[in-house]
């Protein structure tokens, strides 16, 4: 079975039409999925939270990715760790899933005690010459881009993150992740592939007609267009982005704050991309009415008007930095038809919920927006599942990006496959 599935894989790799969507078993074989699971998620670097998740020493973390469990935490020294969540007796999964505070690490099957470097500490009824040193948590590789928390399960990890955290780190610098709190977080399980997930985040040709709350704040016209297609009324709202955004990004960068585009989706391992986006009208923050939702600022951020950061990275990641507030998203495959988008509120870590922030005006537009994306996604999944199905060609005005986390995805997935 597992060299059938390798040869299909590369069958189906080989025979895609660049600019086209995948074929239906991308997105709904079990095959490819356990495929994806190992090649892409269990070699690259997973986004999968904040320094805030884990503020405090002693403050744990547990995130599941398909069959491997794994636990964040700060140890007494005030340092982010992580570990298999895997018993080294019998192989017990030691923390459910979700954040606790723990002491030290104890199994509940038969107390097996690990302090928070790792290290086996207790394991009673053992043999004389039973070595406690060869038996601590195996670690599993974590690196924090500037507070946000990646890990990679496999045993040699991508070097090339630290490229991209010398790239991003002035970026979020001015936001100061590790000074926030997470003021809330929410748990979607969309009805889809990951890949749809990712292709659906990767494109706003969908937010006209779909988006009514993101679109106050957010320009749709901002991820590209097709010229021809615009009437007039289109065609003056691209331009008024346009000047909006060259206007914008000489301010931000004259006064420190760096906004240029910098894009490596599908020439990396490590993929990534961001830029520092206008935000509508107000131009603060991605609310309702465009005005901040939390009235401490972030940082050293001192313009209320900073737009938005945006930042991508492969294969499971989007957030948007504002002055205000944070917001990030993580995807994390379930099975092949099912995937936990999880998102994550940010605000200054002294701000007071209904003092300094109102909760329903921080979470109004993402909570709408992730829905909305749901439901599209559902529906791709459907349509991929039916056998009429084949697949469609990209807008090349406005699927750029959705074009580029495919052939990243594709190079990644058949080089695990050679």
């Amino acid at each position: 079975m597992a060299n059938d599935s390798v040869v299909s894989v590369r069958e189906l790799v080989a025979r895609r039409k660049p600019g086209f969507s995948l074929e239906a078993p991308f997105y709904t074989s079990p095959e490819i999925f356990r495929t994806d699971m190992k090649e892409i998620f269990g070699r690259h670097w997973i986004y999968v939270g904040v320094e805030p998740d884990v503020a405090e020493e002693g403050d744990a973390m547990v995130v599941n990715i398909g069959p491997s469990s794994v636990i964040i935490l700060r140890d007494d020294a005030g340092e982010v760790r992580a570990y298999h969540n895997v018993c080294r007796h019998r192989g017990a999964r030691m923390i459910p899933e979700g954040k606790t505070i723990i002491g030290n690490i104890v199994c509940p099957y038969h107390s097996w005690t690990y302090d928070l470097d790792g290290n086996l500490k207790f394991a009673e009824h053992m043999a004389p010459d039973f070595d406690r040193g060869c038996h601590g948590l195996k670690p599993v590789h974590l690196r924090s881009v500037g507070g946000l928390l990646f890990i990679c399960l496999a045993e040699e990890a991508p070097a090339d993150i630290e490229d991209m955290a010398a790239i991003m780190e002035p970026y979020l610098a001015p936001h100061d992740i590790r000074n926030t709190r997470v003021a809330h977080q929410a748990d979607l399980i969309e009805n889809g592939n990951w890949k749809l997930v990712m292709e659906n985040n990767r494109e706003c040709y969908h937010c006209g007609p779909n988006h009514p709350e993101l679109t106050v704040p957010l320009f749709a016209y901002g991820f590209g267009f097709a010229p021809e297609s615009l009437d007039e009324e289109g065609r003056v709202e691209a331009e008024r982005y346009e000047q909006l955004r060259h206007a914008s990004c000489a301010r931000w960068e004259a006064a420190g704050l760096p906004s240029a585009e910098v894009e490596h989706l599908a020439d990396r391992v490590t993929g990534f991309r961001t830029e520092r986006l206008p935000i509508d009208r107000s131009g603060e923050s991605q609310t309702m009415d465009t005005r901040a939702a939390c009235r401490l600022p972030l940082g050293t951020i001192s313009d209320a008007a900073s737009g938005g950061l945006s930042f991508w990275t492969q294969p499971n990641s989007w957030h948007h930095f504002m002055g205000d507030h944070i917001v990030t998203f993580s995807a994390i495959p379930i099975d092949e038809g099912h995937t936990l988008v999880r998102t994550k509120w940010l605000v200054n870590k002294d701000a007071v919920e209904g003092v300094d922030y109102d909760l329903a005006k921080l979470t109004d537009v993402w909570n709408a927006t992730n829905q909305q994306d749901a439901d599209l996604v559902a529906i791709a999944q459907e349509g991929a599942m039916d056998p009429a199905y084949q697949p469609g060609p990209y807008s090349p005005y406005t699927e750029g990006l959705v074009e580029k986390f495919i052939t990243w995805y594709l190079s990644r997935v058949s080089q695990g496959a050679e």
